[in-house]
């Protein structure tokens, strides 16, 4: 053979070896599913910060996440340098843009590992099983059917590393559930994992669903902020073997969820329903909803407090979340954002004189260090990540979740693509970016003077507002200084 016909074949055998590579090794899911040609991403990767300077948007552009949130979140989970050279690269005249007033004299901070919540999680009611969380960060709502078994194997071992807890989304509890972490069990209109064989909602289905797993707490939803008042289809291919044990549903049958609770349709009936599986469960339970009517909010607080029963937790999801799938015009018009929702229901809890006792939760792209601050300054206790544990275990916002065909094997129940997902690998970089955006909070605590996150003033964060110029954060949000002057517990 001549010269050229030797490099041919040695080109062959070396792309050979390192497909081989590829399609075996456990790091990389972009790779094992796209073998050699995975590696122009990473090329592209290298190269994209010369690369946009000169033909692609910059690096806080792009939407949902921005390229900076995006190499934040991949260089925590991998525990890169996380840092950003040569200063910021944002603008300060930018609405809503946040500015912490930092402390001449800085407080000592908290030691390594989770931040604990401020609060006892059912302490208001005194639940059978009340307790403190052991982190304020843990992962949202994401069901068994929306993401892969590996992706929701991968959260449950990355919440067991890091004391965090996570939420199973409506799916019910699936076997990937049962790797070592601890549970919030969502039950919603479809009442998954809790519901008869006629399909009703079962209160025994329920109790044996939570006794089968480390269930910490129940929440019922009522709405997401991406799609806040309707119900969802799971198409009858995509409800497998699996997805039907998890959610006491036929194999191979459409499933409909409706897009109201069948079991209440008021303040009242809702109040029973939570009272109902408290008791039987003697866990904590509380409501997971977008905000909407606020008329609602006022009616839920005064209820609770004239009777003293009610939810234990309020999560509050605003309307930037995300989800699998949901029609154009909810995503983009139906609900309020985290900033305009979450005053709506604190200020009707603070009215009621319940603002203390009730443990609030906060989702809505809150994964990011400044967000998070600003969210437990105003009254969120426990905040929630989705789509930022999506993208700590790999996913590259390929915005392809409702397509089936997700890249990288975390949204979609394909089997070569959920392959390249390895839930071991995965389940370290989660808890690499839980530990990272705790290790953000604590700096900034410390920054300001104080030991936890939950002590950071409203008072002590400045506002971008284009009409008014730079104000505190507490008129921002429309939310009375007076309900904070009392010590949080």
């Amino acid at each position: 053979m001549g010269v050229w016909m030797w490099i041919v074949v040695a080109l062959v055998v070396l792309l050979a070896v390192v497909a081989v590579h590829d399609v075996f090794q456990t790091r990389h899911a972009i790779l094992r599913n796209f073998p050699i040609i995975g590696h122009l991403r990473f090329i592209l990767e290298a190269f994209g910060p010369e690369l946009r300077q000169y033909i692609v948007a910059g690096n806080d552009e792009e939407r949902p996440f921005s390229r900076d949130q995006r190499r934040w979140v991949y260089a925590t989970s991998k525990k890169e340098n996380s840092y950003f050279g040569f200063g910021t690269d944002n603008s300060f005249d930018d609405d809503g843009y946040l500015f912490f007033r930092h402390s001449a004299f800085p407080a000592a901070g908290l030691g390594e590992g989770p931040i604990p919540c401020a609060k006892v999680l059912g302490g208001w009611r005194e639940r059978e099983h009340s307790f403190r969380p052991s982190s304020l960060i843990n992962t949202s709502a994401m069901s068994f059917g929306a993401l892969s078994g590996p992706a929701v194997e991968a959260m449950n071992r990355g919440a067991a590393l890091t004391g965090s807890l996570q939420n199973t989304g409506e799916g019910g509890i699936s076997e990937h559930h049962r790797h070592g972490g601890e549970l919030i069990f969502q039950i919603g209109t479809g009442y998954f994992g809790a519901r008869g064989a006629d399909g009703a909602f079962s209160l025994d289905a329920l109790v044996a669903s939570a006794a089968s797993a480390k269930v910490r707490a129940i929440e019922v939803k009522l709405s997401q902020g991406a799609k806040p008042g309707l119900g969802g289809v799971l198409p009858a291919a995509k409800v497998t073997k699996d997805i039907a044990k998890a959610r006491g549903v036929p194999v191979g049958i459409t499933v409909a969820s409706p897009s109201y609770h069948s079991e209440f349709d008021d303040v009242a009936g809702l109040v029973e329903f939570v009272e109902s599986i408290a008791e039987a469960t003697g866990l904590p339970v509380g409501m997971k909803s977008a905000v909407g009517d606020r008329d609602f909010w006022d009616d839920l607080a005064q209820h609770m407090a004239a009777t003293r029963r009610g939810p234990d937790f309020i999560s509050v999801d605003g309307g930037e979340g995300g989800t699998g799938a949901a029609p154009l015009l909810f995503s983009d018009h139906v609900a309020l954002p985290f900033r305009s929702g979450f005053p709506v229901v604190f200020g009707a809890f603070a009215r009621a004189g319940l603002h203390h006792d009730v443990v609030f939760m906060g989702a809505g792209k809150l994964g990011f260090g400044a967000d998070a601050a600003l969210a437990l300054a105003a009254g969120v206790d426990m905040i929630s990540v989705g789509r930022e544990a999506m993208m700590a275990i790999g996913c590259i916002q390929a915005q392809r979740c409702h397509t089936g065909h997700c890249p990288t094997g975390v949204a979609t129940q394909g089997k070569w693509l959920q392959r390249g997902l390895d839930p071991t690998d995965k389940a370290v970089r989660l808890a690499n970016y839980l530990d990272g955006l705790s290790d953000d909070l604590r700096h900034l605590s410390a920054a300001m003077g104080v030991d936890h996150p939950s002590e950071i003033s409203l008072a002590e964060i400045d506002v971008r507002d284009l009409s008014r110029g730079l104000i505190d954060a507490a008129t921002y949000l429309g939310l009375d200084p007076s309900w904070y002057r009392s010590s949080r517990p």
